[in-house]
């Protein structure tokens, strides 16, 4: 089996025939062709076979009222004791409130969760996700917040809460391995849904992570789950795809995925990357404390962007928006003037 990696690009000297990748500011106009079994080359894009190359250059669709044809950020709302970048800061109902709207002015999708997914994390009862979560998704809705409203789950009654609630994403860490009732809910649903790689539960992911080769791997895996929710009726411009940084890979793993993003838009989806303040960039970028490492998050944030991820997931929006208002300045013809 060949794999097709598109070669971003964002050059303002850009080649008759060069292809818009994903529809979105990236282009590219050569391809890396892997395989398992033999050495990486280079062909042109026009060289693609057609199923792929479609895959490659369609526009992604609109997701949940946001188009894709630039960069959008999705805030993280950790409403939990023991997250490991922020844990308790915003367990009362009062500051999670306060802090989604305070993100909602720089990025477009607010992303709530009352369950640490961090190395090492313990399940959370259901009633108490629930308990965390929804009394804050419904003040915003009450409060007046239209902004898309993401729920950082991976269980199927916390979902269904928070939809009713006013959520409008569901965001997946295990991409419906954990609850298999988690997968019909979203097919029943209008809503859209993040499936994210994961090797491992929380509790153990960080072990011994193994692959024969992770950016391989970790394609043949989203493919299997982007499969199995096509399946159940859930289509794929509804579905975006997140390659699982920090969960259950190893620093040269997270690196290697990083080098190779632009080889999952070949699966047809948005992308959504998540690197923010995680433990590799403290080791790498000499940042012992999470609430230090906004710069690494910024760099490898951006790295995402120039491969044309549709969707990052951050801490520091404020800064991070700043960022990318820079980077599409100096790269790009679209000039944000506001989040």
């Amino acid at each position: 089996m060949e794999y097709f990696r598109p070669i971003a690009m964002t050059d303002p000297a850009r080649p008759a025939g060069a292809l818009a990748l994903a529809g979105g500011w990236c282009w590219f106009d050569r391809v890396e062709v892997l395989s398992r079994v033999a050495k990486g080359r280079i062909i042109a894009a026009h060289e693609l076979p057609a199923p792929v190359l479609h895959r490659l250059t369609a526009p992604r669709p609109d997701l949940a009222g946001l188009a894709l044809d630039r960069p959008r950020l999705m805030g993280i709302l950790n409403v939990t004791p023991d997250s490991f970048s922020d844990g308790g800061r915003f367990l009362g109902a009062e500051a999670a409130v306060a802090q989604a709207r305070a993100m909602a002015a720089a990025a477009e999708i607010v992303d709530i969760g009352g369950e640490s997914t961090r190395p090492g994390a313990v399940e959370v009862p259901v009633a108490e996700e629930i308990a965390r979560t929804v009394p804050v998704i419904q003040a915003l809705r009450a409060g007046g917040l239209t902004a898309p409203l993401s729920i950082d789950t991976r269980k199927a009654a916390v979902a269904e809460a928070a939809l009713q609630a006013g959520a409008t994403v569901v965001n997946d860490v295990s991409a419906f391995d954990f609850d298999p009732r988690l997968g019909p809910l979203v097919a029943r649903s209008a809503a859209p849904v993040v499936l994210m790689h994961a090797q491992g539960v929380p509790a153990t992911m960080q072990d011994n992570p193994l692959y024969a080769d992770v950016l391989l791997d970790v394609f043949d895996a989203l493919a299997a789950r982007l499969a199995r929710a096509e399946a159940l009726g859930i289509d794929r411009g509804r579905i975006v795809l997140d390659p699982g940084i920090g969960f259950g890979k190893t620093h040269s793993h997270n690196l290697a995925l990083l080098r190779g993003l632009s080889l999952f838009h070949g699966l047809g989806c948005a992308i959504l990357l998540g690197t923010s303040r995680k433990r590799f960039i403290g080791s790498i970028g000499g940042a012992d404390r999470p609430e230090d490492r906004a710069p690494g998050s910024i760099a490898t944030a951006l790295a995402g962007v120039a491969q044309g991820v549709q969707i990052t997931r951050v801490h520091d929006v404020a800064e991070m928006r700043q960022a990318l208002r820079l980077w599409q300045a100096m790269n790009t013809d679209h000039l944000e003037t506001d989040a």
